[in-house]
């Protein structure tokens, strides 16, 4: 029982006890496999022991300082983070969360361009709080790139007032709102040439995509686009929360130069900055993204099979290990149902009633045997559905 806990949201299991790799044992021992990594977050797996190892090692020396003491591991997980997105010179930070990180970049654009207006796709989602989270209409403009998918309606973009943009804020794949939607890549570019044309910036949301989500470092390099800032989280962390914000050395020195000033308690945390810089080197050094790619493209694949198979599956979707199944509309199966007919049988799937979207995101490392398993069980679920069976032998 959790009479203690606040409820925000659903709680559906209390008593899971270990995490090793993409298994988790509940109380009982029973094993789950996690599609979900956590919430997102577990890029390496659960209880990575090169991770643990360094947080062990880091624990014992020190874990917080204060903002005034950065100390070098902070430096060189900067550099570290800067080398990946890309943004070299240029200037980094670390935070806690990654909707502080889309936060703090809005708020450095507010500052450093002076426009008032931001710009993002409708279906984004940004943050839980802040300008980013609200998104209210005197501070936003949103845009259905729907509208202009198929190019019948590109003059639809000339309704986005550019001259008074300071940055477009980019998250590539409609991953944090669950619908798991890539924008097409000659929409993105033209906005993008527009806002850098105007004099805007490009900040690219990667908390959810970043880390080797979508089969390369970050979603946006899908795009052929270089982002003036890029926030990142979630996965650079590999479950621990620490977040991160990248920038061009041109806008932190006129961040620097304005006066401009941020403090919170955990900022450039040397317990934080040691396993950022160790997610990123392991990652590298064991080829997890090349990896990752490879079986999210078998899991795709396998789901496009289903897509064809099954009349109740309207579209698969997906780029890397990042995935959505959409249901057609059906009084007999429901995402929902899905979704606990799946965690009965021991998987952990993410789903959006509001979507009708049962969402995966594994971790890089998945075995290769737990995505066939995975795959016979859909099929299996989604063949008693239409053969009119109970979805499990036991009736669930």
């Amino acid at each position: 029982m959790m009479n203690h806990v606040l409820k925000c949201h659903d709680i559906v299991k209390t008593d899971f006890v270990r995490g090793e790799n993409c298994s988790l044992y509940d109380s009982r021992g029973k094993r789950f496999v996690d599609l979900e990594s956590g919430i997102w977050c577990t890029v390496l797996g659960h209880s990575h022991p090169r991770l643990n190892r360094v947080m062990q090692q880091q624990i014992e020396k020190l874990v917080h300082l204060g903002t005034r003491y950065p100390n070098n591991l902070v430096e060189e997980a900067a550099i570290a983070v800067l080398d990946i997105v890309g943004i070299e010179p240029g200037k980094c930070v670390f935070l806690s969360s990654g909707s502080e990180a889309v936060e703090f970049a809005v708020q450095i654009a507010r500052r450093v361009i002076e426009k008032p207006l931001l710009l993002t796709f409708s279906n984004s989602y940004l943050a839980a709080y802040g300008s980013a989270g609200r998104k209210s209409n005197n501070e936003w403009c949103l845009f259905d790139w729907a509208m202009v998918a198929n190019h019948e309606h590109m003059d639809e973009m000339s309704s986005i007032p550019f001259e008074k943009i300071s940055a477009f804020v980019f998250e590539p794949g409609g991953s944090g709102s669950g619908f798991v939607k890539f924008p097409p890549k000659q929409i993105v570019q033209r906005i993008a040439l527009r806002i850098k044309q105007a004099g805007g910036l490009i900040i690219a949301n990667e908390v959810t995509t970043g880390m080797g989500r979508t089969g390369k470092w970050f979603g946006f390099q899908h795009y052929d686009i270089q982002p003036d800032i890029v926030a990142l989280g979630k996965g650079l962390g590999n479950g621990y929360p620490v977040s991160a914000v990248a920038m061009r050395l041109e806008i932190a020195e006129k961040l620097e130069d304005c006066g401009f000033r941020y403090a919170q308690s955990h900022q450039n945390d040397p317990l934080g900055s040691s396993i950022a810089k160790e997610v990123i080197a392991t990652m590298r050094e064991e080829n997890w993204i090349e990896r990752g790619n490879r079986v999210g493209t078998s899991l795709l694949q396998g789901l496009k099979r289903l897509e064809e198979k099954y009349a109740v599956v309207k579209e698969v979707r997906g780029r890397g290990v990042l995935l959505g199944i959409e249901l057609r509309s059906n009084e007999h199966l429901s995402v929902e149902g899905l979704y606990h007919a799946l965690l009965e049988e021991g998987f952990l799937v993410g789903y959006y009633p509001a979507g009708n979207v049962l969402r995966l995101d594994p971790s890089l490392t998945i075995e290769e045997e737990d995505v066939l398993r995975f795959l016979d069980c859909l099929n299996l679920i989604l063949e008693n559905k239409e053969k009119n069976r109970p979805l499990l032998e036991n009736g669930i």
